[in-house]
């Protein structure tokens, strides 16, 4: 007897060992704590962390990107009132407020009950897990991936295309997701690829197989929202909107001009982003004059 109770002692033991390890689905967080979750791994199981700073971005702060803005606003207000909308994928050119778009739209309809969770493109895999845990919730949450992007093979890029559209399990109807790509197709392509295009004798070109899987990811997303390099006056324009959020005055602005040019010279770019670093750095410089 002694025997059995110390074989099922180390058996209980070793049960506990493999819980610890074992992967779990992730447990639910201060759902009150915060408008916006990260989804982080803890060893083998993820977590939900709330955020607690969240960016106060407005979206009255972007310019220069209404057409942009007016699809991803009302694609999302649709969401919001329990209307019909898209998971939405933006592209384009680099510092341009893809991202910074996505955060404005949280700020704009959290009182509404908007909430996002920020998901890794290497945790995708959990994204089932993630969609199970706020199915039931009253909330509408946006699951958003920055700077999506795959190389050949990864685990998260079917886990993400399965959740767009093509699981036996369809997403709950509070959940879509936003992500944010300077590839449009989210793969790489290869010159190699246009070798397998099919040309017919009526003129007709088809893709090969490689070059539709690529393509199939992205056509998943119901909503394209396309972002583009800025003019000259265009990144002014975004120059003085963030100087006078830092409140500097016109006049000021107007004397910036140039050194704006300068500083957008030097990074071999004219994006919203280099704006954004000039001007804060410029009302830094200037404070109190």
């Amino acid at each position: 007897m002694a025997d059995l109770d110390s074989v099922l002692a180390r058996a209980e033991q070793l049960l506990a060992r493999l819980e610890a390890v074992l992967p779990h689905p992730p447990a639910a967080p201060d759902w009150a704590a915060s408008i916006a979750f990260r989804y982080r791994k803890r060893g083998a199981s993820g977590v939900l962390e709330p955020v607690r700073h969240v960016a106060t971005i407005r979206l009255d702060a972007l310019v220069e990107v209404e057409p942009q803005k007016e699809r991803l606003v009302r694609n999302t207000r649709q969401f919001v009132e329990g209307h019909g909308a898209n998971n939405v994928l933006l592209t384009g050119a680099r510092g341009t407020g893809k991202s910074s778009l996505i955060k404005a739209v949280l700020n704009e309809f959290a009182p509404q009950g908007l909430r996002l969770i920020e998901v890794d493109k290497a945790d995708l895999v959990d994204l089932p897990d993630i969609v199970d845990l706020v199915a039931s919730r009253p909330e509408r949450f946006v699951v958003f991936c920055d700077d999506l992007s795959f190389d050949e093979g990864e685990a998260g890029y079917k886990a993400l295309k399965s959740i767009l559209d093509g699981s036996v399990a369809q997403a709950s109807d509070n959940v879509l997701i936003y992500a944010t790509s300077n590839r449009r197709h989210l793969l790489p392509e290869y010159m190699k690829e246009n070798l397998t295009y099919q040309h017919t004798e009526d003129g007709e070109v088809h893709p090969g197989e490689v070059v539709e899987e690529k393509i199939s990811l992205s056509e998943r997303f119901g909503l394209w929202i396309s972002f583009y390099p800025f003019s000259q006056d265009e990144y002014l324009a975004i120059v003085a909107q963030w100087l006078r959020g830092h409140g500097v005055p016109e006049d000021a602005i107007a004397a910036a001009r140039q050194e704006s040019l300068v500083w957008a010279l030097e990074r071999g770019s004219r994006s919203g982003r280099v704006a954004f670093q000039f001007a804060r750095d410029y009302a830094g410089r200037h404070h109190g004059e």
